[in-house]
């Protein structure tokens, strides 16, 4: 093929790439109205209507990001444009595999539908689609395993988070009386903290290979960039958010606010130090997300 012919190949597939993609995030956003018209009016149909469409919405998701991978032909993960479309599918396919478990209770979905639609939204707006050629820091298999392990870890805090809002929220209905939204009872309650028990460890993965990953790309394992001093943070928050679940006079409202400073943690860690670095031209080695 001449360079033209390939210019206007490529041209035609980020084209189509992008209409699914906004059509993702419409997706996303249909669902995310129809969270709040559950959330006006209890109706259980309704919020059947929010699982389905976040089921659907994952399959359009999942086509999308097999597109990009054939587009790209490397896995979709290398830049913050992709890494925005990634987060939003494991925090999707996550909650869906939770709400499985779950007896009539589709409120989460309302939350996990929004933040999913902001970060397609964040990155049709914000980032470019183009592929580039990856940056040498990105070339080490620690890489696509740190960047697999954090974005997993992030989906189980983002439904965990969830959870825990609409527990404090709509707390609380009996297995006799279920509530207007289902049994959000203190056995829902418990998922907030089987989920950070299966995220932490991917967690602590994540920090450990980053750590390699960055001995590979720059010749040491730390070096208290923002983005590495951040995960510390987060690290560090949902740490002490599993030892309050130990004791007994820190389960209730001090686990509750850990676990919603962690999720705060945790965004901070992916996006906001990215803002930071560059609000106020700090140095990083992370350049490449910002």
């Amino acid at each position: 093929m001449t360079p033209e012919e390939i210019l206007l190949r490529d041209a035609f597939l980020l084209g189509i790439e992008l209409k699914l993609f906004w059509l993702v995030a419409l997706l996303y956003g249909i669902s995310f109205i129809i969270g709040i018209s559950y959330l006006i009016s209890s109706n259980s149909g309704v919020g059947k209507t929010l699982t389905w469409g976040l089921r659907i919405t994952l399959i359009i998701h999942t086509i999308l990001i097999i597109f990009r991978t054939f587009e790209g032909m490397r896995p979709p993960f290398q830049n913050l444009y992709e890494t925005l479309s990634w987060f939003a599918w494991f925090a999707n396919a996550t909650y869906l595999y939770a709400q499985s478990r779950w007896r009539e209770v589709h409120l989460p979905g309302f939350i996990v539908a929004g933040i999913a639609m902001a970060a397609c939204l964040y990155s049709l707006l914000t980032r470019s689609p183009v592929i580039a050629p990856v940056p040498p820091a990105l070339q080490s298999h620690w890489y696509e395993v740190h960047v697999i392990t954090a974005f997993l870890s992030y989906a189980v805090f983002v439904v965990s988070f969830s959870v825990e809002v609409c527990f404090l929220k709509f707390k609380i209905n009996t297995e006799e009386s279920p509530g207007m939204f289902g049994y959000m009872d203190e056995n829902f309650r418990r998922w907030t903290h089987r989920l950070v028990l299966f995220g932490f460890p991917l967690l602590t993965f994540a920090v450990f290979s980053g750590a390699a990953w960055a001995n590979d790309a720059w010749g040491r394992y730390w070096s208290w960039d923002p983005k590495e001093t951040w995960s510390l943070i987060t690290w560090t928050v949902y740490a002490m958010y599993l030892h309050s679940k130990t004791i007994s006079r820190w389960k209730g409202p001090t686990a509750s606010v850990l676990n919603i400073l962690g999720f705060i943690c945790m965004i901070m860690t992916f996006i906001g130090v990215n803002w930071l670095v560059k609000l106020l031209d700090i140095p990083s080695l992370h350049t490449y997300a910002v």
